[in-house]
């Protein structure tokens, strides 16, 4: 299986996702469901293939990443569709999926067999991979920000919401943080192995920590409680702080998030000095 072949793969799998995507706006749960189930066993039948090919995992490039992130975008949105029937959510993610798709057909970065000895670890794959699944659930999360800031526009810092929109945002957001913490420690377990330390403060390790403390930030100020003056917690429960604010600040995040996963090859800092420049 060579790279050639991934357009007619990919052509299959977007149909199938934008099947799901139609059908779950008629309402056709059974159809949305199998569509986009189909879609991704074709997307992950070319990884898979791909895999085998190389003789090593299609992780090294930011090409290979790519990959991963087209196929956990519909991954993603089916786990939102499927728990608060969100009718436009596949859509939304079919739409990512395949603008992440047309970037990797016309510039791919897809290099040789070989792997530098670095990235011969096995802790490297189970990194990158969950690393890419919990940037689909952030996006995901990301995407449910920017819906809620524009359904509640007239939202004001002294009301407080509990919209099933917040939860959906919220519950992504812990979930995403949840995998990208693992993905941080299967991180250093693969720097030991691999440069014989846990962390060094490279640029990339130092991006990912900044990313890390701002959804952290996100995650407690979105639990922080607004009590009036002489009334408890359990008073007052489902009162939080400036809801807006927090969207905000979950933008603010995955913004980070994109520095620290591709911005970051094009500081002067990280230039020929990074330990994660693979190329």
């Amino acid at each position: 299986m060579s790279w050639d072949q991934f357009i007619y793969f990919a052509i299959v799998a977007v149909l199938f996702w934008t099947v799901g995507a139609y059908a779950a706006w008629r309402n056709k749960t059974k159809l949305a469901y199998g569509a986009t189930v189909c879609g991704l066993l074709v997307f992950f039948a070319f990884i898979l293939l791909f895999w085998i090919s190389l003789e090593r995992p299609p992780l090294r490039t930011m090409g290979e990443t790519r990959l991963w992130y087209s196929f956990f975008l519909p991954l993603a949105g089916l786990m939102v569709y499927s728990r608060w029937k969100y009718k436009w959510i596949l859509s939304f993610s079919t739409v990512l999926a395949l603008v992440f798709i047309c970037v990797n057909l016309f510039k791919p970065e897809i290099h040789s067999k070989t792997l530098m000895p670095a990235l011969q670890s096995p802790w490297f794959a189970p990194h990158v991979i969950v690393y890419m699944f919990a940037y689909a659930l952030l996006g995901a999360a990301t995407v449910m920000a920017l819906f809620t800031l524009v359904k509640h526009k007239s939202l004001t810092p002294q009301q407080s919401v509990r919209s099933s929109e917040f939860e959906i945002t919220d519950n992504l957001v812990y979930v995403g943080f949840a995998f990208m913490t693992f993905g941080m420690l299967f991180g250093a377990l693969w720097a030991k192995e691999a440069w014989g330390h846990y962390w060094s403060w490279d640029p990339k390790e130092t991006w990912a920590a900044i990313t890390w403390f701002s959804y952290l930030v996100y995650i407690h100020y979105r639990r922080l409680p607004v009590l009036p003056d002489g009334e408890k917690a359990s008073e007052h429960k489902g009162s939080y702080q400036n809801p807006r604010l927090a969207l905000w600040m979950l933008l603010v995040a995955f913004v980070l998030l994109q520095m620290c996963w591709w911005g970051i090859n094009y500081l002067p800092s990280a230039v020929g000095s990074s330990v994660h420049t693979y190329s």
